[in-house]
């Protein structure tokens, strides 16, 4: 299990979303309040970011604590943009460890990132990943669930289908594959695409953006929960919340 974010709207500090409120994802790492599977998220973490005038994200992952990253902590203190991923992991036994199987992935301008576990595995994942061309598999960063769940909606989205199309697509081919814990969130840095699909997903509507993230960082109001079972479909200017 993991906790993730997505934020898109006016320039922000990383540390503004990421660090500074009461329960931001950095203080989730250790002390989740809505996560029903694993008690802490501390077997790596990324953060992906958009630049003005680079179609690609900047990205920083790490295979430690988001609290013990150095690294981190320097670049949430100064840098800004309006749009970022993040993710904490806590990784399902069996699964590849190090800074490699940690969210976001990134394959030019989207970032993806998987909150959950896909039942079955790796037997489910053989049978869900027959259909990607070999260069798919060889190029997935780590030999995880979220990193195949990745390359299926890449391969949507390569094809041309919308976001919010190919995670919920992905999303229904795993559930009649075997099923599991399937909250999956992409961006290209102008809008969001998220499922609710086993685990808490919210959104709140920020000046001039939106954010989404698996629960609340703060006790302000305008924080709406996302059924499960559901396609959350955002950017700065609405949202659309749909059965998967």
């Amino acid at each position: 299990m993991c906790r993730h974010l997505a934020y898109v709207g006016r320039p922000v500090g990383l540390g503004e979303l990421l660090v500074d409120p009461p329960h931001a994802l950095f203080r989730q790492a250790w002390e989740p309040r809505r996560q029903h599977h694993g008690i802490m998220n501390a077997d790596g973490f990324g953060v992906g970011w958009y630049v003005p005038g680079h179609e690609s994200p900047a990205r920083h992952r790490a295979g430690v604590p988001i609290w013990a990253d150095e690294t981190f902590a320097d670049l949430a203190r100064v840098i800004r943009t309006s749009s970022v991923l993040a993710a904490v992991r806590s990784a399902t036994a069996g699964m590849a460890p190090g800074g490699a199987a940690a969210a976001p992935f990134r394959r030019g301008r989207w970032l993806f990132s998987h909150n959950g576990a896909l039942a079955g595995w790796p037997a489910t994942g053989g049978a869900l990943g027959a259909g990607l061309p070999p260069e798919a598999l060889v190029r997935l960063d780590a030999p995880t669930d979220a990193a195949l769940l990745w390359a299926l909606v890449l391969d949507r989205l390569e094809a041309g289908a919308p976001p919010g199309d190919a995670v919920a697509d992905v999303v229904r081919r795993a559930l009649a594959a075997g099923g599991g814990r399937l909250n999956l969130l992409v961006t290209d840095g102008a809008a969001i695409a998220a499922t609710a699909c086993g685990a808490s997903l919210s959104w709140r509507a920020e000046p001039d953006g939106v954010l989404v993230a698996s629960e609340p960082h703060d006790e302000r109001p305008g924080w709406h929960d996302v059924p499960d079972g559901h396609l959350l479909t955002a950017a700065p200017d609405g949202v659309r919340v749909t059965a998967l």
